[in-house]
C-alpha cells in the first residue's frame, strides 16, 4: 500500500485504452492514480480527490480539456495541481491557447511515455517540493524531507512521523488555509476512516512541538475552516 501522501496524477482521456496504458506506467513509477473519461467527470474527479498533477486531454466529450483548465485555474484561490495539457493538436497557436488558459505545461501526441513521466516529476517538484526532497523553509522553520529533520531557529526539533507530514503539507503551501478534511486527505488519505477531531489532536502535537524550544505558534486556526502556517 503506497502511502497517503504519495503524489495523485489525475489521468482524463476518453479512449480506455489510453488511460490504462498511463495508470500503468505512472502507478509503475510510483504515483497514485485516478482517472476520468469525460470534462463533466473530471471536475467531480478533481473536487473529491484534490490531485497533485492532472493530465488532461483537450479532446474530450461533455466538457473540453480547455474549458475544464479555464474553470479549475478561474477558481477563487486557484487550483493547487499542476495541469498538463495533452493534445494532437501541435500548432503554435494551440499551445499558447492552452497555457494561456492556465495549463502549466502542454505536450504533443504522440509522446513517448518517459519524456511524460519527467514532464510529470518537473511540474511536481513545482507543487509538491517536500516529494522531489526539496528543503522547505518557512520563516525561522526549516524542514529537510530526505533527512526526515526539522528545525527552528537552527535548533533541531522532535515531531512523530503524522505530524512530520501534518508540517510538510502546511509548508508546501504556506498561507494556506487547511480544511481538516483536506488534511486527513493528504496525511492519512482517503482508505482510512479517521475522525476530523484526531486532525485537531495532531495540530496540537505539532504546536507544542514548535514551541518547544521557544517562538510564537507560527499554526493560525481559522473558524470554521482550518489552520494554515503563517
Amino acid at each position: 500500500m503506497r502511502k497517503a501522501d504519495t503524489p495523485l496524477v489525475l489521468v482524463v482521456d476518453d479512449e480506455p485504452a489510453q488511460r490504462a496504458l498511463l495508470s500503468y506506467n505512472l502507478e509503475a513509477a510510483g504515483f497514485r492514480v485516478a482517472t476520468a473519461g469525460d470534462g463533466e467527470e473530471a471536475l467531480l474527479v478533481i473536487a473529491e480527490e484534490a490531485p497533485d498533477v492532472i493530465l488532461l486531454d483537450w479532446m474530450l466529450p461533455r466538457l473540453s480539456g480547455i474549458e475544464v483548465c479555464r474553470q479549475i485555474k478561474g477558481r477563487v484561490g486557484g487550483c493547487d495541481a499542476a495541469v498538463i495539457m495533452v493534445s494532437a493538436r501541435s500548432e503554435e497557436g494551440d499551445r499558447v491557447r492552452g497555457l494561456e488558459t492556465g495549463a502549466d505545461d502542454y505536450i504533443v501526441k504522440p509522446y513517448s511515455v518517459n519524456e511524460l513521466l519527467a514532464r510529470v516529476r518537473a511540474n511536481l517538484r513545482r507543487v509538491r517540493p517536500a516529494q522531489s526532497g526539496q528543503v522547505l523553509e518557512v520563516g525561522d522553520i526549516r524542514l529537510d524531507p530526505e533527512a526526515h529533520r526539522v528545525f527552528r531557529q537552527g535548533e533541531e526539533l522532535h515531531l512523530g512521523p503524522t505530524e512530520f507530514r501534518l508540517l510538510s503539507a502546511l509548508m508546501e503551501k504556506a498561507g494556506r488555509v487547511w480544511s481538516r478534511e483536506a488534511l486527513l486527505d493528504r496525511v492519512w488519505g482517503r482508505d482510512i476512516y479517521v475522525d476530523t477531531r484526531t486532525v485537531d489532536v495532531h495540530i496540537g502535537r505539532l504546536r507544542k512541538a514548535l514551541c518547544a524550544k521557544g517562538g510564537d505558534d507560527p499554526i493560525r486556526t481559522v473558524r470554521g475552516a482550518g489552520y494554515a502556517l503563517e
